[in-house]
């Protein structure tokens, strides 16, 4: 029986194990140490180019403040507008910041009336960029275009305008000159992408002798139209008095001619009834002389007539030294028997 040893047992392989952190940097740091040289130089020139080239790649757009982009390779931007904060952009292109919000800028001009005269305007422009069209202001004008559209036109519109007129017209604002020439200058501006607020008049200044000339003729005219003013009134004065006047013509005239001894009479009985309704303690004798009453005042001893506003008292011994009437009176004394009135 043939029989064979058992075949001898393969030692089992070993598990693979990962290495290690140390052990990859290592093996990295094998590697590199031939290029140490290299790597240290591009470090550096890329320390340095960042730092260089931090303020055109890391943009600050302030508030109030908006950006327009040129890029090197497809232009102006004007579909697109940087706004307030930090914008990342390649070192190869470029960004312009504008200010947005409204400025005030002062300017001087001459300007020749049409008689030769120089004035002198000083102007405060109130003015901004349009927001959404700052691409195309950049595009076509550029940062500078206070200088290249704003001044210039205002300064032309204006000696368009002014260079036919007087100096006078000027001065005044006759007719509205200047404010429609100002119009004008900002319509103007407005078509190159710049609104214009306002632009204000600061001072106006002429030679001398004219404005001192210019000046007292403004005066004389006021003047003038305050003399006119006061005859005006002084005739419609006039005129009132003279209506006045014929109102109380026209009243004597009916007054004359409705007056007769009935009305008379009748107006005397009615303020014998109103006085002798009077608190005051008199005597009403009604029937007396023509018939008008005679009223003697108790507290006096005088006698008045109805009206004692302008009648003057009559004293008592001239009533009783009067010769007897064929009618005789009756005495009444109002203040101790009842109140009557009329004839008895």
């Amino acid at each position: 029986m043939n029989t064979t040893a058992p075949a001898a047992m393969s030692p089992a392989a070993p598990p693979l194990i990962a290495p290690s952190l140390t052990t990859r940097w290592r093996r990295l740091k094998r590697r590199l140490e031939p290029h140490a040289p290299i790597i240290v130089v591009s470090l550096l020139l890329t320390a340095l180019l960042t730092a260089l080239l931090w303020p055109r790649i890391f943009i600050m757009v302030q508030a109030g403040e908006a950006g327009v982009l040129w890029s090197r390779f497809a232009g102006t931007q004007i579909d697109e507008i940087y706004t307030e904060g930090l914008n990342i952009i390649s070192p190869l292109d470029e960004m312009t910041i504008y200010e947005v919000r409204n400025q005030v800028a002062t300017h001087s001009l001459d300007v020749l009336s049409r008689e030769g005269l120089t004035l002198t305007l000083d102007l405060a422009i109130r003015y901004r960029p349009e927001y959404d069209l700052l691409g195309m202001l950049h595009e076509r004008v550029g940062p500078e275009y206070l200088t290249r559209v704003v001044v210039p036109q205002t300064e032309s519109v204006l000696r368009k305008g002014l260079g036919n007129a007087s100096a006078e017209d000027i001065y005044t604002n006759a007719n509205g000159l200047l404010t429609q020439t100002l119009v004008q200058a900002i319509e103007e501006i407005d078509r190159n992408f710049v609104t214009v607020e306002d632009i204000i008049i600061r001072r106006i200044e002429l030679p001398e002798k004219v404005a001192t000339a210019i000046e007292n003729k403004i005066v004389q005219q006021q003047l003038l139209q305050s003399y006119a003013y006061r005859r005006k009134t002084a005739e419609q004065e006039a005129q009132r008095k003279r209506i006045e006047a014929a109102g109380i013509r026209d009243y004597q005239k009916i007054v004359d001619n409705s007056l007769d001894e009935r009305l008379l009479r009748h107006q005397g009985i009615t303020a014998t009834q109103t006085l002798a309704a009077s608190d005051n303690r008199k005597t009403v004798i009604i029937g007396a002389g023509d018939g008008v009453p005679v009223i003697l005042d108790a507290s006096t001893g005088s006698l008045a007539a109805p009206d004692a506003k302008n009648a003057e008292p009559v004293p008592t011994s001239s009533v009783t030294n009067a010769p007897s009437q064929s009618t005789e009176p009756v005495t009444q004394d109002v203040s101790s028997a009842p109140r009557q009135t009329g004839y008895q």
